[in-house]
């Protein structure tokens, strides 16, 4: 497979002027035959990148739709290692780019140097751990930058010049905007007044900035794309899918995406 791909894909959108889509799922809710159907579907659907998000009996920074989504992942025996199998059996279908999205205990007892390895391997390009802050992720970084895995970080409307600065130093990829000071979950209004703590961040980090937290709808999303390169839409996702049941989740899935990306291209 093709080196780079997360790379690649956020230089074509640049060149193309495209703002790029990224759906989170949590992987194995309901089942991992479904959420393996579904990343197919929202790849086929318009998804530029896709985050495939780890279950955690303790989602500290996820509202009550991703806590219930990894609930009923885990007790369908998702883990770390299945998540890793799964991206190795969709790297015979889709070269989309995958962000492995998770807690840090997980990856801490997995290992830093051997989950860089064995995600390189399976098909992974980035990893985007919550709850590692820069300070403390010199030796995840140092792992996933000798696999060629990217390092994505979150900074939020609170994080401050310095703060800024020590993502810079350690960040690839892109950098992930939490919108809101508050967990995630869909709202009903886009976020307002963070275009200029966007460009901020773009400019501090120099790297592209996706944007999420509460994103729930096409109208939303081309909102928010005016002034972000990337849109990230997770709980309004998980939660079609949910209320699709596993044997609608797929095709759930395929048209909330498809609906975000026509709302994105056409703003």
């Amino acid at each position: 497979m093709a080196r780079n791909r997360l790379k690649k894909t956020l230089a074509k959108l640049a060149k193309d002027g495209r703002t790029g889509l990224v759906p989170y799922l949590t992987v194995g809710d309901p089942d991992m035959e479904t959420s393996r159907r579904a990343v197919l579907a929202i790849a086929e659907a318009g998804a530029d990148i896709i985050e495939l998000g780890i279950p955690f009996s303790d989602p500290i920074a996820d509202g009550t739709v991703i806590q219930g989504s990894s609930q009923r992942a885990l007790a369908a025996g998702s883990s770390l290692p299945r998540v890793l199998e799964l991206v190795s059996a969709l790297r015979k279908d889709t070269d989309v780019p995958f962000v492995l999205f998770g807690y840090y205990n997980p990856f801490f007892r997995y290992g830093h140097d051997r989950l860089a390895a064995d995600a390189k391997v399976a098909g992974v390009d980035a990893i985007l751990c919550v709850d590692l802050p820069p300070e403390e992720g010199k030796d995840m970084a140092r792992a996933c930058k000798a696999a060629d895995i990217e390092r994505i970080y979150l900074l939020a409307p609170t994080s401050d010049d310095a703060r800024i600065a020590a993502v810079k130093k350690i960040a690839s990829g892109f950098v992930y905007f939490v919108s809101v000071t508050g967990v995630t979950g869909a709202r009903v209004s886009a976020p307002e007044g963070i275009d200029a703590l966007v460009a901020r961040v773009r400019e501090g980090v120099g790297l592209p900035v996706g944007v999420g937290f509460g994103i729930s709808s096409a109208e939303q999303a081309a909102e928010v794309g005016k002034y972000a390169d990337l849109v990230v839409v997770g709980s309004a996702l998980v939660r079609i899918m949910h209320e699709a049941g596993s044997d609608g989740a797929e095709d759930a899935a395929r048209r909330f995406v498809a609906e975000l990306r026509r709302g994105l291209d056409a703003a």
